[in-house]
C-alpha cells in the first residue's frame, strides 16, 4: 500500500508535534511493509530517504516572515496534494491549512482515500484576527467535508467536528515513548546561556520548567504572573519562541516585575532533543498551560519524563492527565498550587510514577501505528 503524509515540515523531526508524529508513524509503517512518502519543506541539503521512508521536498524555501508562512504552508499542501495523488492509495493530511482544497486529490485519482487530522482548535487561538479565525474555521469544516476520514487525537475534539464529520470521525491518540535517561550536565546549558545572554544558574531538581511557543492561548502571561506572585525561591525556565511582537511586548512588561530574575527565558530549542530531555528529566516540576488543542505532545513528553505536572484546567489536559496532574485555572490558583507543592512535596511525589504509567498504557506509538494500519486497510477495502 502506498501512503503519503503531508502537512508537516517534514522528517527527521526538527520542529513540533506534527513533525514528530509524521516521523514516528511513517517509520513504523515502513517496518510493517507499507510504502510511505513524507512530504517535506525545502531544505538546502536534501535527503531522499529516512529510515526507509521516501521524502519529497517542496521546491521553494519558506519565508522568514512568520505572517507569510501560513500562505507558504497553504501552497506547500496544495502542491503535494496534486503531486502525490496519482501515486497514493492513502493520502494523510496533517492540519487543515489548505482544507478548502481537500477535494483536489480526487480530481487526479478518484480512488485515493483521503484523511485529515484536524489537530486542535486552531480557529480559537487569540493570536489570530477575526478574519483569520473565520478562515481557519472554514478551512477546517471544508477539510472535514471533503475528506473520507477525519482523525482526532483527543476524544474532547469530537464535539467540534460538526455534522459533516459526525459519521466519519476516528479517534487515534498521539503518542510518546520513554526517552533515554540523560545525565545532568550543566555544561550543556552553555549554549542556552549564550543564546539568552545571561547566566543560567540552575541545579538538578531545583527549577520549574515550561516548554511552549510563547503565545496567548498557551497562557505564558498567566504562568509568569502566578509564578511571580508565589513565594517560590526556585527559578522558572521557559523554553520557546514568540510568534507575535505584540505578545512579546506584553510578556516583557510582566518580566519587569521580576526584580530577583527568577524567570529564565531561553528562547526556542527545536533541534537539541537531548538537551530538552535533560531539562525535563531533572526539573522540580513541569508547568503546562496550553488551553486549546487536542492531545498536546509537550504534555506527553513531560509526563513520560517522570515529572510532577502542574497544568491548566481544561477538557484536553484533563483527558490526557486524568488523576496524574495538578490543575490550575488562573494566576492566583497557580500561585497557590506552586506554594503547596513546594511546601508539601511528599504529598505529590507519587504523581510522577502515575503519569509515566498512564502514558505507557494509553499513548504507545506502537499501539497507535497498529490502529492506523487497521484504519488504512479498512478504508482501502471500501
Amino acid at each position: 500500500m502506498n501512503i503519503s503524509i503531508l502537512g508537516s515540515r517534514g522528517i527527521p523531526a526538527k520542529y513540533g508535534g506534527y513533525e514528530v508524529f509524521a516521523e514516528k508513524l511513517s517509520t513504523r509503517l515502513v517496518k510493517k511493509g507499507f510504502s510511505v512518502t513524507v512530504c517535506c519543506e525545502y531544505y538546502n541539503e536534501k535527503i531522499n530517504r529516512y529510515e526507509g521512508v521516501k521524502l519529497e521536498h517542496f521546491p521553494y524555501p519558506p519565508p522568514k516572515n512568520y505572517s507569510l508562512r501560513k500562505f507558504y504552508e497553504i501552497f506547500n499542501d496544495i502542491y503535494f496534494m496534486a503531486k502525490m495523488a496519482r501515486s497514493s492509495q492513502v493520502m494523510y493530511v496533517l492540519g487543515t491549512t489548505a482544507g478548502s482544497m481537500m477535494f483536489l486529490p480526487k480530481l487526479f485519482n478518484w480512488k485515493v482515500r483521503t484523511l485529515v487530522n484536524i489537530g486542535g482548535l486552531e480557529w480559537k487561538r487569540d493570536k489570530w484576527s477575526r478574519l483569520e479565525k473565520f478562515l481557519l474555521w472554514l478551512n477546517t469544516m471544508l477539510a472535514i467535508h471533503f475528506a473520507d476520514v477525519t482523525v482526532i487525537d483527543s476524544k474532547a475534539m469530537e464535539k467540534y467536528v460538526g455534522s459533516a464529520g459526525e459519521h466519519k470521525t476516528v479517534f487515534i491518540s498521539y503518542g510518546a515513548e520513554v526517552p533515554n535517561q540523560i545525565a545532568w550536565d550543566k555544561s550543556k546549558l552553555n549554549a542556552l546561556a549564550s543564546k539568552c545572554k545571561r547566566i543560567i544558574d540552575i541545579e538538578k531538581n531545583d527549577y520549574w520548567l515550561e516548554i511552549a511557543r510563547l503565545e496567548p492561548d498557551n497562557n505564558i502571561h498567566v504562568v509568569l504572573e502566578g509564578f511571580l506572585m508565589s513565594d517560590s525561591n526556585k527559578p522558572l525556565v521557559i523554553v520557546g519562541d514568540y510568534t507575535s511582537d505584540k505578545y512579546h511586548l506584553n510578556i516583557e512588561e510582566i518580566l519587569e516585575n521580576d526584580a530577583n530574575k527568577r524567570i529564565i527565558m531561553v528562547g526556542g530549542v527545536y533541534n537539541d532533543r537531548e538537551l530538552l530531555d535533560m531539562l525535563r528529566q531533572n526539573c522540580f516540576g513541569y508547568i503546562h498551560a496550553h488551553s486549546f488543542g487536542g492531545t498536546n505532545p509537550s504534555l506527553l513528553d513531560a509526563m513520560v519524563s517522570n515529572n510532577i505536572i502542574l497544568t491548566h484546567c481544561n477538557e484536553f489536559n484533563l483527558e490526557v492527565c486524568g488523576n496524574c496532574g495538578i490543575y490550575f485555572r488562573d494566576s492566583i490558583d497557580l500561585k497557590n498550587k506552586i506554594e503547596s507543592i513546594e511546601a508539601h512535596i511528599d504529598d505529590y511525589i507519587d504523581l510522577k510514577q502515575k503519569a509515566l504509567i498512564r502514558v505507557k498504557k494509553k499513548y504507545s506509538w506502537e499501539d497507535i501505528a497498529i490502529a492506523y494500519v487497521s484504519l488504512f486497510e479498512k478504508i482501502t477495502d471500501l
